[in-house]
């Protein structure tokens, strides 16, 4: 993120963004802090379904960081469209999304602006499934010790292993859904100023 904001690159789209990881051992993901203070739009589909989903929304509003919702009034949950979780505000359009931001900074604010755009429903993984597969793979990482760094990407190895393949192609499916909506707002964001801050 903080690349892109050099390089005057205003829109990012990630799969989820990290966060407040289980098991309340104060581990808590570098993006939130960046989230905090990189003024662009963030297009993501909610945080990663392996964090403290509830914790991770405390700490954006705790940091000021508006967490919009792309068509819902329901925070995704990365793998699922949904958590049960509430966003701080629900906007329909790409257009919607780029006044919000101006206005926001327009205030001097300078966090960014984090869209969820939930995975289509297709795709998405049901909590009954999904849950109890994040449980095995968190449970087999305290087994083996594996924290800090190399957490994040032992679980989502395992977890892709667990669900034989299938949380793999949501991942890919979401990134894709995320990317198309990022374009569309960088698109907005830069008329009439040729090429500059996309």
């Amino acid at each position: 993120m903080l690349a892109a904001t050099q390089a005057g690159i205003r829109v990012f789209a990630t799969g989820g963004i990290g966060g407040v990881h289980r098991e309340g051992n104060m581990d808590i993901s570098t993006d939130l802090q960046a989230l905090s203070d990189t003024p662009m739009i963030v297009v993501c589909a909610g945080a990663k379904s392996i964090l403290d989903l509830p914790a991770t929304l405390e700490y954006l509003e705790t940091m000021a960081v508006p967490v919009v919702g792309y068509g819902t009034d329901e925070f995704p949950a990365f793998f699922s469209h949904q958590s049960g979780l509430d966003v701080s505000v629900h906007l329909d359009s790409p257009e919607e999304i780029v006044e919000f931001a101006r206005a926001h900074w327009d205030l001097g604010l300078k966090s960014a602006i984090l869209v969820t755009n939930p995975i289509p429903e297709e795709y998405s993984l049901a909590d009954e499934d999904i849950n109890p597969i994040i449980a095995q793979a968190s449970k087999d990482a305290r087994e083996r010790g594996i924290h800090g760094q190399a957490l994040t990407p032992f679980l989502l190895a395992r977890i892709n292993q667990l669900s034989k393949g299938r949380s793999l192609r949501s991942n890919l499916v979401l990134l894709h859904n995320n990317a198309t909506l990022a374009a569309k707002i960088a698109k907005i964001m830069t008329k009439g100023q040729g090429s500059k801050n996309i």
